[in-house]
């Protein structure tokens, strides 16, 4: 019975963790009309219509691509700028380097909320408001990209760049063939949290994006539910939602794995 503790607990919560999941797919196929529980029970009557009502809307697939637009281009930008700081931080040697370091690294215990007003006003003023780069620009300062890049590659022998500055490489001809290359499982594993944090992200693009032509799928959603329009269409749209999510992961997963496996080893 000890032995089976573990086990029953853990599927007891991935019974509870996707058991909403599943709800929101039954309800998706079920019929149009409001059809929920129990009725979405009864596969006989499952149908394509409420995906192919969602998907034949134009501000759908607007919506969708402000939200693969939004998630993309901050994955890429972070990922470059997070792992130029953490090369920087891990192996350079500069003034206040630690001081600079471990301030923005405080920046994590200042909850997003209370940030939101300064950054809206900031971009506001600057013209930002209702643009994909008012959008992405305040999300790419992130900082536990930084930190786990910093941790990653403190961890890569001194002796790989001093070989290459001894060779004549310079800093960029450094960071592209010796640092990327070591460092792409972490890159896939943080562009993995990255993707998902922004495609599901809520509140920011909620308040920079205020025109219907720049809400993204997640801000989308939320303002069918006061337009009238059935349960089943709204569900079969969160569902569309988790694809790339879905896909993204499935692709990244090797990286992802080996990322887990080589955390805290010595290379």
């Amino acid at each position: 019975m000890a032995r089976l503790r573990l086990p029953v607990l853990l599927i007891l919560v991935a019974l509870v963790t996707v058991t909403p999941f599943v709800v929101m797919v039954l309800v998706a196929f079920a019929p149009p009309g409001g059809q929920t529980l129990p009725g979405a029970f009864d596969l006989t009557r499952a149908t394509w219509r409420n995906f192919s009502d969602v998907l034949g809307s134009a501000d759908i697939m607007r919506w969708a691509l402000n939200s693969l637009i939004y998630s993309v281009v901050s994955v890429v930008l972070i990922l470059l700028f997070s792992s130029m700081a953490g090369y920087a931080f891990a192996k350079k040697r500069f003034p206040g380097r630690e001081v600079l370091f471990w301030s923005f690294l405080a920046t994590l215990m200042v909850p997003f909320q209370a940030t939101l007003i300064p950054y809206y006003i900031l971009v506001s003023e600057l013209g930002g408001v209702d643009t994909y780069w008012g959008m992405i620009v305040p999300t790419l300062a992130n900082s536990q990209a930084v930190f786990l890049m910093r941790q990653f590659i403190h961890q890569l022998p001194d002796e790989l760049f001093e070989a290459a500055k001894i060779d004549g490489a310079s800093e960029w001809r450094i960071y592209t063939t010796v640092v990327l290359p070591l460092i792409r499982p972490v890159l896939a594993t943080l562009g993995v949290f990255v993707f998902l944090w922004h495609w599901n992200d809520f509140l920011w693009p909620l308040v920079i994006g205020q025109s219907a032509d720049m809400r993204t799928l997640t801000v989308g959603l939320a303002t069918l539910e006061g337009e009238n329009v059935a349960v089943n269409q709204i569900m079969a749209g969160a569902t569309i939602t988790v694809v790339p999510c879905l896909l993204v992961f499935g692709l990244l997963q090797r990286y992802l794995t080996d990322s887990i496996a080589t955390t805290g080893l010595k290379t």
